[in-house]
């Protein structure tokens, strides 16, 4: 263990360093409680072994401090001192001091005592360890839950909270944000001829090409089933749908078969709007702009992207 020994009595420090030396402990030492208090910040050791009374800082305002400044960590305190009374054991365990031994020190008592310091300091750093993985855990379980684990894009309660907030950003910055609701054309039937399985793979292959085509800051989502959504910010409908455009022909030059599809591979149709600055529509509005844009695509055969025609560009 790493042993920080503060005692400004030179014949007690160089007994408590002998001893410590004989056991194998790392150890440093200093003379008063305020370079006490420094080294600890600078080395973290594993315990302390204070003298009660030192100039600078006293074993019991060493003690508070050290009480103070460990979060995710323990460092076991341990008092030195003369004064064996039980009030004084008292103070010093409310202080936050975890033993008490008296002077002349013990080698002895100074080893059993370290037994115990190396039995809890162990169990805190399991401790802290159980409960950085705890944590770990909690955050990869919050991840997952707004991925959709068939694609790995932003699912529909991650989408929620993200427009939820780009509608605030829209109304109180001014800022825009194009969106693009996307659908594989004729999904179903290509479930019906090459099965389900066949048609989670082609679901993973558009999104991997929405999200290559994406340009950093964008963000892609999984819509449902085999819709997906596409958010550009600050980008108006005429450069949004270049970029959309670049990721309807990503996907049809996957050339992934689609026999049932009319250019004999898997496409897919966009419709495009724009939640506009200072909210003056809503998310929901725009996104079922973004609905009737996509539904004239469908009417045009598929394959292509669509803006609606009442939007300016």
């Amino acid at each position: 263990m790493r042993i920080l020994i503060a005692d400004d009595e030179a014949t007690s420090r160089l007994i408590t360093e002998m001893a410590l030396q004989n056991l194998g402990h790392e150890h440093r030492s200093v003379t008063d409680g305020a370079l006490a208090w420094e080294d600890f910040l600078c080395h973290r050791p594993d315990v302390v072994i204070s003298d009660w009374l030192m100039p600078g800082l006293t074993g019991l305002q060493l003690c508070r401090k050290v009480r103070a400044h460990t979060p995710g960590s323990y460092t076991y305190f341990i008092m030195v001192t003369r004064r064996g009374a039980i009030d004084d054991v008292l103070e010093g365990m409310n202080a936050g001091a975890d033993d008490f031994l008296t002077k002349p020190l013990d080698p002895d008592a100074l080893r059993a005592h370290l037994i115990a310091a190396t039995r809890v300091t162990s169990l805190h750093r399991q401790l802290a360890e159980q409960r950085s993985e705890l944590e770990r855990l909690n955050r990869e379980v919050s991840t997952l839950a707004r991925r959709d684990p068939l694609t790995g894009l932003g699912n529909r309660r991650i989408l929620q909270e993200d427009l939820e907030v780009m509608e605030a950003r829209a109304t109180r910055y001014g800022h825009s944000y194009t969106l693009a609701l996307i659908d594989v054309d004729h999904f179903k039937s290509y479930n019906d001829k090459y099965g389900h399985q066949a048609g989670d793979h082609a679901l993973q292959a558009v999104a991997t090409q929405l999200k290559n085509h994406a340009r950093r800051g964008d963000a892609v989502y999984r819509y449902g089933g085999d819709e997906f959504l596409c958010v550009l910010p600050e980008q108006s409908l005429l450069t949004g749908s270049v970029a959309v455009e670049r990721m309807r022909a990503g996907v049809e030059q996957l050339a992934v078969p689609h026999s049932v599809n009319g250019p004999g591979v898997v496409t897919f149709s966009a419709g495009m709007a724009v939640l506009r600055r200072h909210g003056a529509k809503s998310v929901g509005e725009v996104l079922k702009e973004a609905d009737e844009a996509l539904y004239r695509a469908k009417q045009r055969g598929g394959n292509c992207v669509e803006l609606l025609a009442a939007q300016p560009v």
